[in-house]
């Protein structure tokens, strides 16, 4: 990623050109979908680079900010029991549309046009990820989306989660919305179930999304109960694959890592999310390099450019020279890019002839911006900054610090009163 002051000449939703200018004037002109006259969209000496994609989400968790689950969360199995599992069994199609939309915004607004979403809602499991995908194609949105499927339902549950991952692979081999076998954590996973996933996954050529590791309790639990670890597991069941997304990945062993390294498949790492339950952080220096390493959010945020930060400020933490710190953050940049194109060839790098997927940002570099200082800068400043405009295809997402393809006061109206059917619905549990 060589630094460079250029105007961008977009044709078609594609970069046509890129023309060095002088330092400072940095323009993009944009040709709009449908023909319309060629727009200059003045960037003013600020930054653009490629948008951001968040490689684990749970969209569904939208609704949840403010909510006082009235239960101990003071372990991560009380967390999941009386906050998590609670929560996306209450959901219905029109809450889990009003998080999709929620998250939608904060996506764009944090400068993603991709997401890779692992959802819940075990009480409307059937066309879930299709309202899903509806609204993020309806936002301008990539997507890669799955279905947790859990034993903690029964037979029947799981049924009904593998059929609806089985039904959105199938619907959507190509275009922008994509499919993962959706699996929730070895723990809630018996052996019948995992062999009923590997079947699937043979079937439809797919990697899974899982949470591998989050916190102690999954290995403890898969050791006691099966004498293996839930890597170890995985990999039995042929289910670690190059297209596979390993979140968390947390408590591994030497064992653990190496199997996984050999597999293809990528860890997702979600700080905040480890901060916030208190499971521990992870080991940065001891995952073989080969193994790619993505940024999530895990639902608590729709910025993984934040997780990016917290990720290069905790290989400060465990011991990292700032360089190789600042090598961690490229490795990830870069992993993330190559890993986004195994599920979109065109996933963009700012190269003539590429999708126009642009994310200009609210940042006018004090001081001399090269390819010595990019990444300081870039962590530093860029991800501290909001868009000030953010393209997909050479479409506007997000123009002068406003959606384009979303009425955000309709989004907003839905949201509360979702919001407050969930609230009740919880309250009902509860007392009633």
């Amino acid at each position: 990623m060589q630094p460079l002051f250029a105007d961008l000449f977009l044709e078609s939703g594609r970069i046509a050109e890129v023309r060095p200018a002088d330092y400072r004037k940095y323009l993009s002109r944009a040709q709009r979908a449908g023909g319309a006259a060629a727009e200059e969209l003045d960037a003013s000496g600020r930054v653009l680079t490629p948008p951001l994609a968040n490689f684990h989400e749970h969209l569904y968790s939208r609704l949840a900010k403010g909510w006082d689950p009235g239960r101990l969360t003071d372990s991560f199995p009380l967390v999941l029991s009386n906050l998590w599992w609670r929560l996306d069994q209450a959901l219905d199609p029109e809450m889990v549309e009003a998080c999709a939309r929620l998250g939608a915004a904060e996506a764009i607004r944090a400068g993603v046009t991709t997401i890779f979403d692992h959802h819940a809602s075990p009480s409307c499991t059937a066309g879930s990820l299709e309202i899903i995908a509806r609204v993020l194609a309806e936002s301008g949105l990539r997507c890669v989306l799955c279905f947790e499927t859990s034993d903690r339902y029964g037979p029947e549950g799981v049924r009904a989660a593998l059929s609806e991952n089985e039904r959105f692979l199938e619907a959507h081999p190509g275009g922008e919305a994509r499919g993962l076998l959706g699996l929730h954590a070895a723990f809630t996973l018996s052996d019948q179930t995992l062999a009923e996933a590997s079947a699937l996954l043979k079937r439809q050529g797919c990697g899974i999304h899982i949470h591998l590791a989050e916190d102690r309790s999954d290995p403890e639990t898969s050791a006691a109960r099966h004498g293996l670890s839930p890597t170890e597991r995985l990999r039995r069941f042929g289910l670690l694959t190059a297209q596979s997304i390993l979140a968390h990945a947390v408590h591994l062993s030497a064992q653990d890592r190496s199997a996984i390294a050999s597999s293809g498949a990528a860890v997702a790492y979600n700080p905040d999310s480890n901060l916030n339950n208190a499971v521990g952080l992870p080991l940065l220096d001891a995952l073989p390099k080969s193994v790619p390493v993505l940024c999530g959010t895990d639902g608590m945020h729709g910025n993984p450019g934040r997780s990016l930060k917290q990720l290069f400020l905790l290989a400060r933490h465990q011991g990292f020279p700032t360089g190789g710190a600042f090598e961690l953050a490229r490795k990830i940049v870069f992993d993330q890019q190559d890993f986004a194109r195994r599920f979109f060839p065109d996933h963009p790098a700012l190269r003539p002839g590429e999708r126009a997927d642009l994310a200009l940002w609210e940042y006018r570099p004090p001081t001399p911006l090269d390819a010595e200082t990019f990444w300081g800068h870039y962590l530093y400043g860029v991800l501290e900054s909001a868009p000030a405009a953010v393209l997909q295809g050479g479409r506007p997402l997000l123009r002068d610090g406003r959606l384009t393809m979303m009425k955000e006061e309709a989004c907003a109206a839905a949201a509360a009163v979702q919001g407050q059917r969930l609230f009740e619905r919880l309250q009902e549990e509860v007392h009633g």
